[in-house]
């Protein structure tokens, strides 16, 4: 909630925050117009968000405000355009949504765009879909390409997209021991069911495989039969993006190699049901979880069993068959992770609370439903989640991802919130007290104690306390001096008051220079370096001309003039691809960077002079991104959008 001059300076645009100047053409206010209409349609397109008019961004990425001078007329523009489907597509906009803040006598006029229902999109600009549609990346408003456009529509119109009659395909396209296997599974759970008395045609026609058209008497598989039984051939005709993967890795690194994999190799029918018989064995296989005892009798099924099956048909039939990610499952010794391709047809939140269910393929999942497996209607998240936590770990991670391809993902991780070693550590430190403390607020001091600080936002991802109630329990256990605040807003950093931490100031400010030309940061006067020159990376010295500070892992440097020889030159034969080629695919350029800020903290403007980028594209485009999928850090958390920010590669990061 912005309240304070404060706030805004704390404020940076992301995927959910959009500032804008609305001053008008004659300076007295009135709506950004084109841009302002862009950034509507990609909140709705995408996860929703703010947009905050009479905020001025500066060249140094601060913001300030400059307030609206005529908030009547820009909110008649406002509701007057939002109703013209000239202007664009839909209005989602309620009264509660706008609201006009005041500070130091100047006027913000705050507007939420909730997330559009897939019924309403594409939300798009003027009467044309195709050329106006957008959606949100990062803090960019992203023109959707006309495939994306398309796949919106056939979401919007069609409620399942399985159910689809597929013209010349028959029986023959069925991998009939397949068909014979699940049958068998049928029967074992209902043998007394009149479908099992049914010929292969007619059993498929009772659980949505088969299906027949009145007016022409035509009669053909469906998606759903296809996908759930047919041949892999027969399926790649229909679908050429179509593909699985199964992968279990024997460490818990992003990039281990795959010890195990099941994949569209030729060996097996490649369908669904295959796919789900294979791969929940090997998921569920060597559980290291206790066994529950009903009565006398050992129950060897637990609730990560039910988590792992649920998550596994979850997957599968809330896939978008037609999109290009594909389906991958990993199994780690630190986790289980699951994605689909496409996005999720209701929110995060909604999918999360189980209040709502819009499933893509109802016919697979009533198949699978049919043989005891997919929970009901809008139960399968939550029940994973209650699930997951009857095991105490860490609650399940649930989101989405537009690069390369639209994609969910659902990471199930088996850590412990608290590690025993953590907890000892905080005994020391807050003595009896942390004993007194309830599960959330141990949370809180552990993870700023595991990773030095911890934000609102970090913490949303481990705990499933409301907004409010975290932000009340952050200030409680600031204002009882168990934790420390640095920054504004939503910029808030908190850490524990034996951490200190190094500032832009501090590294930028007085220093000391040493024989070799190393720079030692002091701090009033006083060398706060004990150790550390000479640290190497891969080979390449990184001290000469950086600085070692007390407080940061690695070196950190301020500019490519101040390096030496030879680690200018690694670092510009690294880039070489890049200064090479004007367009390059962003995914490789990320990969570039991570090599660039190896064992090393590098500064926004010598990534910018690095790369031959500006340094707004390299940070909203590049390292913002970067340091939110966690593959980067920055060197001072508490402030970042400080212009003199640097960041480090993290070396272990999420995947799925």
């Amino acid at each position: 909630m912005i309240k304070t001059a404060e706030d805004i300076l704390s404020l940076s645009e992301s995927i959910e925050l959009e500032c804008k100047l609305a001053i008008g053409r004659n300076g007295t206010g009135g709506l950004p117009g084109k841009t302002f209409w862009e950034t509507y349609s990609a909140f709705a397109n995408t996860n929703g968000g703010t947009i905050l008019l009479g905020v001025k961004e500066n060249k140094n990425h601060t913001f300030e405000i400059a307030g609206v001078q005529d908030v009547q007329k820009v909110l008649d523009e406002l509701w007057t355009s939002v109703e013209n489907t000239q202007t664009v597509s839909c209005n989602l906009l309620k009264k509660e949504f706008v609201q006009i803040i005041s500070i130091d006598d100047k006027s913000i006029i705050q507007i939420y765009i909730p997330r559009a229902s897939r019924h309403d999109k594409p939300v798009h600009r003027t009467t044309n879909p195709m050329d106006g549609t957008y959606q949100r990346l990062h803090s960019s408003d992203i023109k959707c390409s006309k495939e994306t456009v398309r796949r919106m529509l056939s979401e919007q119109l069609e409620d399942s997209r399985d159910d689809k009659m597929l013209e010349n395909y028959d029986m023959a396209d069925i991998d009939q021991e397949s068909l014979r296997a699940y049958r068998q599974m049928y029967s074992n759970r209902d043998s007394s069911n009149e479908r099992n008395r049914y010929d292969d045609v007619e059993f498929l026609r009772s659980i949505g495989g088969w299906k027949r058209d009145r007016k022409s008497g035509l009669e053909s598989l469906t998606i759903a039969g296809l996908l759930m039984f047919g041949k892999l051939m027969s399926i790649q005709e229909e679908f050429p993006n179509y593909m699985l993967d199964y992968q279990e890795r024997a460490e818990a690194r992003a990039k281990a190699r795959w010890i195990d994999r099941i994949s569209l190799d030729g060996t097996w029918s490649g369908n669904l049901f295959d796919f789900y018989t294979r791969v929940i064995r090997k998921l569920t296989a060597d559980l290291k979880v206790p066994f529950k005892l009903q009565g006398d009798q050992r129950q060897d099924q637990t609730a990560v069993h039910d988590a792992l099956r649920e998550a596994l048909v979850n997957t599968i039939v809330h896939a978008d068959y037609s999109g290009k990610a594909s389906i991958l499952v990993v199994k780690r010794p630190d986790m289980f992770g699951f994605r689909n391709p496409g996005l999720m047809r209701i929110s995060i939140e909604q999918a999360i609370s189980g209040y709502e269910h819009d499933c893509r393929n109802e016919k697979l999942h009533q198949m699978f439903h049919f043989i005891g497996l997919g929970e009901r209607a809008g139960s399968g998240i939550p029940n994973i989640f209650m699930w997951w936590g009857e095991n105490h770990w860490r609650p399940p991670y649930l989101h989405e991802k537009l690069e390369p391809y639209d994609q969910t993902l659902f990471e199930l991780r088996m850590a412990d919130l608290i590690s025993s070693d953590v907890i000892n550590e905080m005994k020391i430190l807050f003595g009896p007290e942390f004993d007194t403390l309830d599960n959330t607020q141990r949370l809180i001091l552990s993870t700023a104690f595991s990773e030095q600080t911890v934000t609102h936002a970090r913490l949303k991802e481990i705990c499933n306390e409301h907004n409010s109630d975290l932000s009340q329990t952050l200030h409680k256990l600031v204002r009882d001096d168990m934790l420390l605040s640095s920054g504004y807003g939503q910029g808030m950093v908190y850490y524990l008051p034996n951490q200190v931490l190094v500032t832009p100031d501090d590294v930028f400010g007085s220093y000391l220079v040493t024989e070799n030309g190393d720079k030692l940061i002091t701090e009033d006067g006083n060398k706060i370096v004990t150790e550390g020159l000479g640290v190497s990376s891969g080979g390449m010295g990184v001290s000469s001309g950086g600085y070692v500070v007390k407080g940061l892992e690695f070196p950190i440097f301020d500019s490519v003039a101040s390096m030496d020889e030879s680690l200018q030159n690694s670092l510009k034969e690294i880039t070489k691809p890049i200064i090479d080629s004007k367009r390059f695919p962003k995914n490789e350029f990320k990969k570039i960077v991570k090599m660039l800020c190896e064992d090393k903290f590098l500064t926004l403007a010598i990534l910018a002079e690095l790369l031959d980028r500006s340094e707004d594209y390299i940070r909203k485009d590049i390292l913002n991104p970067m340091v939110e999928q966690e593959e980067l850090l920055r060197a001072f958390p508490q402030t970042p959008n400080d212009p003199r920010q640097a960041y480090t590669s993290r070396k272990e990061h999420k995947t799925s």
